[in-house]
C-alpha cells in the first residue's frame, strides 16, 4: 500500500536518484521484468539508506510515476507482470539446482578454470522452456580444446536425454577476462553473474570488471569474495598434462579456426535456431561469444529509443 504523500515538485537532490529509478525500470521493462526494492538499490549509480530509497519510491507510486504490486516495481500499471515475475521465481529454484550440479560437472573437462550461471537464470527468473546458461571461463590458450571437448559431450548427452536444454555460448579464457564491450547491458549481466566453480578465477575476472561501478556502485559489495566449487578430477589433471606442450597448442588453434570457418559459413547462410533467433557467434582465440550485432546492439538501441521517451515524459529527472 502506497503512503499518502501529496503531489510535489522533487527537490533537486532526489532528482538524480529519481532519474536512476526510472532508467532502470525503463531497462528491466523491456524483458517485462518488475523489479525488487533490493534490485533498485542495487541497480542505481548512487548509494542510498533503504529508508530513503523506501521513501522516494513510495512518493514515485503515489504520483503514478511507477507503480508497485506484490513487492515489485514497474513502469507499468499491470500487475500480470508481478505474478508472472513470482511464477518464474518459483521455476527458477529447480533448475538453478540442475545448473550448479552440471556447472560442477563441466567443471572437471580440461583446462576449464571457471564456471558461472548466466543469462535470465542468473536473475533467478524461469520460463517453462528456459536455457540454462553457463559462463565458462579456460585456461589461457587453451580455450578451444576446452569448448570442443564440452560441446562433443553436450551433443552425445542429447542424443541419450534432454531433461535441459544446456547453453554454453560463452566462453573466455584468462588473457580476456575483462569484457570487451562496456554498456548496461554487459554490466547488468555480469553483476548478476552466479559463480559455482573457480578457484579465485571468478575473484580475477569480477575484479578485472571494477569498470561496472562506473554504472553500479554497489558492484564490489555484490560480487566479493564467493565461495565457489574448485576440485580437481585426476583425469582432467591427467590430460592436461598431456596437452601442455606444442602438439596442445597446435590442437587448439586448429580447433578455432575449423570453428569459426564454420560459423562463418552458418552466419553467411542466416541460419536460424530451434527458437527461430539469427544464428551468430563471434570467436577469437581468447573468446567465444554470441555476436552482439545480433542482439545486444539491438537491445540497446531500444533502451536509447525507451529513454528518449521518457526523457520527453519527464525532463526535470534526466540531464
Amino acid at each position: 500500500m502506497s503512503l499518502a504523500f501529496p503531489h510535489t515538485a522533487y527537490e533537486k537532490e532526489d532528482q538524480a536518484t529519481i532519474g536512476s529509478i526510472l532508467k532502470l525500470l525503463a531497462y528491466f521493462d523491456m524483458f517485462d521484468h518488475p523489479i525488487s526494492i533490493e534490485e533498485i538499490q542495487s541497480f542505481i549509480p548512487q548509494k542510498i539508506y533503504r529508508n530513503k530509497l523506501i521513501l522516494t519510491l513510495e512518493k514515485l507510486v503515489f504520483d503514478k510515476l511507477i507503480f508497485c504490486y506484490n513487492g515489485f516495481y514497474s513502469l507499468r500499471n499491470d500487475e500480470c507482470l508481478s505474478a508472472k515475475r513470482i511464477r518464474a521465481n518459483n521455476l527458477a529454484e529447480p533448475m538453478i539446482g540442475k545448473a550448479n550440479e552440471m556447472a560442477k560437472f563441466f567443471f572437471r573437462f580440461p583446462y576449464v578454470r571457471g564456471i558461472g550461471i548466466s543469462g535470465s537464470l542468473s536473475k533467478k527468473v524461469a520460463a517453462e522452456d528456459s536455457d540454462i546458461d553457463l559462463f565458462i571461463i579456460t585456461r589461457s590458450n587453451r580455450l578451444w580444446i576446452a569448448r570442443t571437448l564440452m560441446f562433443l559431450f553436450i551433443k552425445l548427452f542429447y542424443l541419450v536425454k534432454r531433461p535441459y536444454w544446456y547453453c554454453l555460448n560463452y566462453f573466455i579464457d584468462e588473457e580476456a577476462l575483462q569484457i570487451e564491450e562496456k554498456n548496461v547491458f554487459t554490466a547488468i549481466e555480469t553483476m548478476t553473474l552466479i559463480p559455482v566453480c573457480g578457484n579465485g578465477t571468478m575473484d580475477k575476472f569480477f575484479n578485472a570488471n571494477s569498470w561496472i561501478t562506473n554504472y553500479y556502485h554497489d558492484y564490489a559489495t555484490v560480487t566479493n569474495n564467493h565461495k565457489t566449487y574448485s576440485n580437481k578430477h585426476w583425469i582432467k589433471t591427467l590430460i592436461e598434462w598431456s596437452l601442455n606442450n606444442r602438439v596442445g597448442s597446435w590442437l587448439d588453434n586448429y580447433f578455432f579456426r575449423l570453428t569459426k570457418k564454420r560459423w562463418n559459413k552458418m552466419e553467411g547462410k542466416g541460419i536460424t535456431n530451434e527458437k527461430g533467433q539469427r544464428f551468430g557467434m563471434k570467436a577469437d582465440k581468447h573468446f567465444s561469444k554470441p555476436n552482439p550485432v545480433f542482439f545486444q546492439e539491438k537491445l540497446l538501441a531500444r533502451y536509447s529509443n525507451r529513454l528518449n521517451e521518457l526523457k520527453a515524459k519527464l525532463p526535470d529527472y534526466f540531464n
